[in-house]
């Protein structure tokens, strides 16, 4: 992506710089990180004179979201000129109820999902992104098990039933962080794949917990976020006077809308200006 911007004038650790976070704390334990974020923005903009553009992907653009709702307007209205966001979970993801119930290793064949599960149980962003209580239908169920199907209204029992019982009150403790999804209050190009099966519902035999699920229950999304969670930006037109602008890239997954080429194209087209956002762009048959 920054190999795309230098192509069209952009100078890397000048007019294009990198704002990389400890992924594991959720944001407000990373005040230090926000701080900092907003020092660059301001540092920018008083070396070009320009606004500042933010772009996020997947649960980057969460963060920059917080960092947003932190803002006053006034600084918002002097220092951003939009934010790009591409595949954000706005409402959270419901691979982390996996994550934290057996454990998910990411395709690292050396260590189990069963041996990684405590590690991932300490991050608090798991906690931060699970699927919001404020948002998703309180009848969909996350995980289904021979015993109890568990939905958004059932996590104290959740994390008691997995073994992990302070999982319920570091998510207390996060779960507003975001949850109501207050507009930014900036200019807004939300992007995102589509058109990919993506788990919605775990469902597990007997062994739950400690064993892998044994199917899935697939909705749309981009293989990893469903689109209901990601197209939640969608709320905010009519909510912020400032515009928001909503792509679908139809067939295209998670982590290659980083590097897609008409995804860097249509970002090219928004920093210069020219960009009619187009409700969507399919690449499913391209080489």
């Amino acid at each position: 992506m920054v190999q795309s911007l230098e192509n069209i004038g952009y100078v890397r650790n000048e007019t294009v710089r990198g704002a990389p976070y400890d992924w594991r704390l959720a944001p407000h334990e990373n005040t230090e990180y926000l701080t900092k974020l907003q020092a660059l923005v301001e540092e920018m903009y008083e070396q070009y004179q320009k606004p500042i553009y933010l772009l996020g992907h997947s649960m980057g653009s969460n963060y920059v979201l917080y960092f947003l709702n932190q803002q006053p307007q006034a600084w918002k209205d002097k220092y951003i000129r939009g934010f790009i966001s591409l595949g954000a979970p706005w409402g959270g993801a419901v691979k982390v109820v996996r994550v934290l119930a057996s454990g998910e290793n990411d395709g690292i064949p050396m260590i189990s999902n069963i041996k990684i599960r405590q590690k991932q149980r300490m991050v608090t962003t798991n906690l931060w992104m699970l699927p919001s209580e404020d948002i998703w239908p309180q009848d969909h169920v996350l995980v289904s098990t021979p015993t109890f199907n568990y939905t958004n209204r059932d996590y104290q029992r959740f994390f008691t039933d997995i073994g992990y019982e302070d999982g319920w009150y570091k998510w207390e403790d996060t779960k507003n962080l975001t949850g109501a999804l207050h507009p930014p209050g900036v200019e807004v190009w939300c992007m995102y794949g589509v058109g990919l099966p993506t788990p919605v519902t775990h469902i597990y035999d007997a062994e739950f917990p400690d064993g892998d699920p044994v199917d899935f229950v697939y909705a749309d999304g981009d293989d990893t976020v469903d689109s209901f969670s990601m197209g939640l930006c969608k709320r905010w037109i009519g909510q912020q006077e400032q515009p928001v602008h909503v792509t679908e890239y139809r067939g295209l997954p998670h982590l290659d809308i980083v590097f897609h080429e008409k995804v860097l194209d249509q970002i090219q087209q928004i920093l210069e200006g020219k960009s009619d956002a187009p409700k969507e762009v399919d690449v499913r048959f391209e080489a």
